[in-house]
């Protein structure tokens, strides 16, 4: 299960603090109507700037032609002509001649020849020859920007000259201008604004991107390394999620079940969970032995259905445990239970059979001294023979009950299994049976008890050789397990043991030969114990039965 990769930009701009960005936000306000305010100034001292040039020209017309009329000998009639064709220009309200008293000699409209203007224009104080311009009030329509300056007469004389100009075609471009100028800044502004806000989005989707990536890599960590089995399948039962236990436990690659049907992947008892949760099922918690492979592995299972934050369905997932090991330990524990109360019966058995046997042999032998029928003497001889082998089972029994005296010593194990082989080799020959040694060198040695180990391995052995009967091969071998363990493996060829009895092999009383007391595998599982080890069997009904010992090394 994978994460996604958090990228450095993706980092910055998460980074970004929200407080600059609407910062910037509010300074792009000021900013923008101050330029919008210099752009309309601007486009009014143009339109200004090209009024006064269009006056001028105006002015500078008149005052060529009317030098022109001079030079033959116009009056003040062809003067006023010239004056209202000049006035004729489009654009032009009105054009104004007036002497230094402000009395109009010419005017577009005769009618205001002889009337006072501009009287209260006073040019003594400025440049000569200047041209000014004034904004005149129109109340009956758009006001009249005009434009004036001085003007001299062919006789000399200091005259006045007025260009009315219309403004309302100016006026109306300049409207319009400032409506285009306050669009255009409105619309940057707009944009701006979109900017800011897609950066301040950006920035929340990309924070929130980094918190989803987190969050999943840490939920893939999580289910990837958990220590029970995951497997989530969706709607239609395909395989969406398959953590590391889950493969090593089903033995399946989670890159070659992603994608396909439960039904191909999952053994046949959590295909029937998954079904169960079809039909109604809230969560389900079993213990079941499913089959993988060519064996079986009890699990426990916990299965229960995916809903979204609307109740919608949208998978099921089943959660599952290996419970081999606290098997394992529940039996040992069962076992160490059973041994505990086997031994503190026998104890007190034991003392109380011991006196007694000891009387009944010592009559026998003294009456079998007496007898000189050969038939009485044989009787004798059982009973002898009987007592022998109760005092055997009585000293198992005491050496069952009594905690395990070890007198440790670094040993070689090879070398105890070699001594151990030799007491049984007469045995094996009797019997036909051919004992196999596999001891390489190298193995290290092991604290132990050498001869507790022995007698361990003498019961394993003579277990081997009477479940063989005639014929077969017992096999011993030595090897490093792993950098603590030392593994000792006794095998042989015999009919094997049932399923349901090899976990029973080690219990006191529990035996599977007509004459055996079901003792000895128990005290080798008492004196394996007491060195800190494990026993581990493995049998095939048929083919033979392999014990393995497996003693810590330090």
């Amino acid at each position: 299960m994978k994460s996604g990769k958090i990228t450095p930009s993706r980092t910055f701009w998460a980074s970004v603090p929200s407080w600059l960005i609407i910062g910037c936000a509010l300074i792009l306000v000021p900013i923008f109507v101050v330029m919008t305010l210099q752009s309309i100034a601007k486009q009014r001292e143009l339109t200004t700037r090209l009024l006064i040039e269009k006056g001028e020209a105006i002015i500078r017309s008149f005052e060529a032609g009317s030098r022109t009329g001079a030079g033959m000998q116009w009056g003040s009639f062809q003067l006023q002509k010239l004056l209202i064709e000049t006035a004729e220009q489009p654009g032009v309200d009105y054009l104004i001649l007036t002497d230094k008293k402000g009395v109009i000699l010419a005017d577009s409209d005769p009618s205001m020849i002889g009337e006072s203007y501009g009287a209260d224009i006073d040019l003594k104080n400025g440049p000569a020859k200047q041209t000014l311009w004034r904004r005149v009030p129109n109340p009956e329509g758009a006001d009249t920007f005009e434009v004036y300056r001085p003007l001299a007469s062919p006789e000399g004389e200091e005259w006045l000259i007025f260009v009315g100009l219309d403004m309302s075609p100016v006026l109306a471009a300049q409207r319009q201008d400032t409506r285009n100028i306050v669009l255009m800044a409105a619309t940057l502004l707009l944009i701006g604004f979109a900017g800011i806000f897609s950066l301040f989005l950006a920035q929340g989707y990309r924070s929130a991107r980094i918190s989803l990536s987190r969050v999943k890599a840490f939920s893939d960590g999580l289910v990837e390394n958990l220590p029970i089995g995951l497997v989530a399948v969706d709607q239609r039962n395909h395989i969406t999620a398959f953590n590391q236990t889950a493969e090593t436990i089903l033995g399946r690659d989670a890159k070659d079940v992603l994608g396909k049907s439960a039904d191909e992947v999952l053994p046949d008892a959590c295909k029937t969970v998954l079904r169960d949760l079809e039909a109604g099922g809230g969560v389900i918690e079993r213990e079941m032995d499913c089959t993988v492979g060519a064996g079986a592995i009890p699990l426990e299972v916990i299965a229960a259905t995916l809903y979204d934050d609307d109740g919608g369905h949208i998978g099921k997932v089943v959660l599952f445990r290996d419970m081999t090991e606290l098997r394992r330990l529940k039996e040992e524990v069962e076992r160490n239970r059973r041994l505990a109360s086997v031994g503190s019966l026998a104890a007190g058995v034991a003392h109380e059979v011991r006196n007694p046997l000891s009387s009944i042999k010592g009559f026998a032998t003294y009456l079998k001294g007496k007898y000189d029928d050969e038939e009485d003497r044989e009787v004798a001889d059982i009973v002898v023979r009987e007592v022998d082998r109760l005092n055997r089972v009585v000293g198992q029994l005491l050496e069952l009950s009594r905690p395990a005296e070890l007198k440790k010593k670094r040993q070689e194990v090879g070398a105890v299994i070699l001594h151990s082989l030799k007491v049984v080799e007469g045995q094996a020959k009797e019997k036909g049976i051919a004992v196999q040694a596999d001891l390489p060198p190298g193995v290290p040695a092991v604290m132990m008890d050498p001869d507790g180990i022995e007698q361990v391995l003498l019961n394993l052995y003579l277990n081997a050789l009477e479940a063989m009967g005639r014929g077969g091969v017992l096999s011993v071998s030595l090897r490093k397990d792993s950098d603590r363990r030392v593994r000792v493996e006794v095998s042989d060829t015999g009919p094997g043991i049932g399923k349901d009895e090899v976990s029973r092999i080690f219990d006191p009383y529990f035996t599977t030969k007509p004459s055996g007391t079901g003792l000895g595998l128990a005290v080798v599982y008492k004196v394996v114990e007491a060195h800190g080890g494990e026993l581990q069997v493995e049998s095939v009904p048929g083919k033979g039965t392999r014990v393995s010992i497996l003693l810590p090394a330090d």
